[in-house]
């Protein structure tokens, strides 16, 4: 595993936005496990959390593209952060845009923040996690009603590496329905071999029970590539 990985895997658990316990995802599942980009406040930690993207973009998709699109809410920082990292470390002047929640009808008026969409820009989707792609399959016709834009693929921090709609991941299923590449800085594979019985500043996060839990989880809901 490169070593940026490992350090975004020790990154999450210090930030506490990656947690071990009783879960319920936004698509119902009950989990052991618990990717929350909200838990990224300071600025120190969302300027690590662009790099660590960044690094992962510039690696699967290069920089040949005018946007980046976070959709709302939490995208909203990522993709901000993001932006400034690929600019620092790499030169890429890429612009950010999100969707609003509400439309707003005065000032800057419409959907979106950010980047005016327009015909042919190429874009990539930055979020956090994805469990079913939900708020994919709704951003998808936002972007396209926008302007005739060229949507590249999707990067995601943590690949869950479960069942979407079917029996193939949310990430291979995304790809096939919108004709995508899609990539993740980690999956939950890589996580969980990093972490497994491994002491991070003198905590164990996944000892052998908590493995076992794992394990259970993806008896059930594990992905069939």
């Amino acid at each position: 595993m490169d070593q940026y990985k490992k350090e975004f895997i020790e990154f999450m658990v210090d930030s506490e936005v990656l947690t071990f316990g009783d879960f319920t995802t936004k698509s119902g599942r009950k989990t052991p496990f618990f990717i929350n980009a909200g838990n990224y406040k300071s600025g120190r930690q969302l300027s690590l959390l662009g790099d660590y993207y960044a690094k992962a973009i510039k690696e699967n998709f290069g920089t040949d593209f005018q946007i980046l699109f976070g959709p709302a809410y939490k995208g909203i920082p990522l993709s901000v952060t993001t932006s400034v990292s690929l600019s620092k470390s790499y030169g890429a002047d890429i612009a950010y845009c999100s969707n609003r929640k509400e439309q707003k009808d005065h000032g800057d008026v419409g959907g979106f923040l950010g980047a005016k969409l327009q015909d042919g820009d190429k874009i990539i989707i930055i979020e956090d996690v994805t469990t079913a792609g939900t708020s994919i399959y709704e951003t998808m016709p936002l972007l396209k009603s926008a302007a005739n834009v060229n949507v590249l693929g999707l990067i995601i921090s943590v690949d869950r590496m479960e069942k979407g709609r079917g029996e193939q991941s949310a990430l291979k299923e995304l790809a096939d329905a919108f004709n995508i590449e899609t990539c993740a800085i980690v999956t939950m594979e890589e996580v969980v071999g990093y972490l497994h019985n491994r002491a991070i500043d003198g905590r164990v996060y996944i000892d052998d029970e908590i493995k076992s839990s794992i394990d259970a989880y993806y008896e059930i809901y594990g992905a069939k590539e």
